[in-house]
């Protein structure tokens, strides 16, 4: 796939990595060409710089995965959105969000013109998004939205990227469920003091 990841920090460098290994096409969107965060990832395999918009137009799918607080003024940069798909890696903490949304999610629905937007790859920390093994076992993703070809996408991507399993949480109307699981991962983690190396599985039997 040709992918354009804009938020090249830690959740956004550690799935560039990891779909650059897989033989995906990363572009990474900055502002600034001189100066942004993840400059290492440059030494990719399959992976060039581009500005936010144009990496959105060589692109097929867009990954978001800069804070809630831009994520408005974010959306309006990448420019036409038809066609693409966006998936949606933010949280809002601590009302550190779109003013007028109660989810990230929503906010990029109001502000593209493309239907196909799903929320993924939100709820753990980017220490599991780069290592997803926890001895013999693999952990989770989980994935909601509208959109079936955006959600099999992601689903797709998710096992690229080194998780087990990505289960459908639903509709649009999971995006409040999917933040919210993301903070109780927070709470475990931090501030419960469980620590980061901690992570989400399904078991069956």
């Amino acid at each position: 796939m040709k992918i354009a990841v804009i938020g090249t920090g830690n959740v956004g460098g550690a799935l560039a990595t990891k779909w650059a290994e897989k033989g995906h096409q990363i572009y990474l969107g900055v502002r600034d060409q001189n100066s942004f965060k993840g400059k290492d990832l440059l030494s990719n395999l399959n992976t060039s710089l581009c500005s936010v918009q144009e990496a959105v137009q060589l692109a097929d799918v867009i990954l978001l995965a800069t804070p809630a607080i831009s994520i408005i003024e974010t959306t309006k940069s990448l420019g036409d959105t038809r066609g693409k798909i966006i998936i949606d890696t933010a949280n809002i903490v601590n009302n550190r969000g779109p003013q007028g949304f109660e989810t990230v999610t929503d906010a990029i629905l109001a502000y593209t013109s493309t239907d196909d937007v799903v929320k993924c790859f939100n709820t753990t920390g980017y220490n599991n998004i780069k290592d997803t093994a926890y001895e013999d076992k693999l952990l989770d993703m989980f994935v909601a939205g509208d959109s079936p070809r955006g959600k099999l996408v992601a689903i797709e991507l998710a096992h690229d990227a080194g998780f087990g399993a990505c289960y459908d949480l639903g509709g649009n109307d999971a995006f409040v469920l999917m933040e919210q699981f993301a903070r109780f991962w927070i709470n475990l983690a931090l501030n419960q003091g469980h620590g980061r190396d901690i992570g989400f599985k399904v078991l069956k039997r």
